[in-house]
């Protein structure tokens, strides 16, 4: 496609599916060499042999600081540097106001909210010693309106808008931009309960599942049209990319306009789609 990230390198966790897996296709095709983490390994071999010798891929569980420690060293030593960090891996949660649960809130923190503080602890020296850097973590508009996620979900993006912005202004005088993109009406396998249920399904109820649901989003976004997870990688391509170099600690809200007010709230939306 062209060269934007010519020369670049970049980590993107969750990238064996949905947003994840789009961006590291549209990262390679711009020239970047790229580190998909994710738990699905066969996924994520199948996604780098078809992407070529500009891709890798590492096991990784990003709940575990451990992990992304390891992804983001292995990235640098595969690849030589780190230009950028894409940590988008997440997934639903479970517990309400007066529901919630010890297991529930420690799921919800460290998939959400420690992946993207770990990310950060660990990509910033390396990006310190290059003398730039771009992290972008992936949040959601579920962080600033109501009915668009579960209780812990929202409350976990909403602090990764903060940390975002917290450390944008940290890191920004080291050559470091930190932002965060909000996706909103986005059709991917978080829906399902995760890519994990989602390749569980057989492939005629997945494709029935998937059209309802891009049926579903589509009437509650002004545009009316359900999003892609193409749409967000071309956000984090602007991010990542010389174009925005200038944008720190800035939440990019990519929904289609759902977020100044849709129809309908988004979990009735989402209610209709076939279990």
């Amino acid at each position: 496609m062209g060269d934007r990230l010519a020369g670049r390198v970049a980590l993107i966790t969750g990238g064996t599916s949905g947003i994840g897996e789009a961006t590291a296709r549209l990262f390679v095709a711009e020239g970047a060499k790229v580190m998909i983490a994710g738990r699905n390994a066969a996924k994520g071999e199948a996604l780098v042999s078809e992407l070529g010798a500009n891709a890798a891929f590492i096991a990784a569980d990003v709940a575990r600081e451990a992990d992304v420690k390891r992804a983001i060293n292995a990235t640098a030593e595969r690849f030589g540097r780190l230009d950028c960090l894409f940590s988008n891996a997440g997934g639903p949660t479970q517990g309400g106001a007066d529901s919630i649960t010890a297991d529930d809130y420690h799921h919800a923190m460290d998939l959400l909210v420690g992946s993207v503080l770990f990310g950060i602890r660990y990509a910033a020296p390396i990006m310190k010693a290059q003398g730039r850097g771009a992290i972008i973590n992936n949040a959601s508009i579920a962080a600033i309106r109501g009915h668009m996620g579960g209780y812990l979900y929202s409350i976990a993006k909403a602090a990764v808008r903060r940390a975002t912005e917290m450390a944008g202004l940290e890191l920004g005088p080291f050559g470091i931009t930190v932002n965060s993109i909000s996706p909103g009406a986005i059709a991917t396998p978080i829906f399902f309960g995760g890519s994990q249920v989602a390749t569980s399904l057989d492939p005629a109820h997945s494709e029935a599942k998937m059209r309802k649901l891009t049926q579903n989003l589509a009437r509650a976004t002004p545009l009316h049209r359900s999003g892609t997870p193409h749409d967000i990688a071309m956000a984090a391509l602007f991010l990542a990319s010389d174009e925005g170099a200038f944008i720190n600690c800035h939440d990019l809200v990519v929904d289609g306009g759902m977020a100044a007010g849709g129809r309908t709230s988004f979990e009735d939306q989402t209610a209709g789609a076939p279990v």
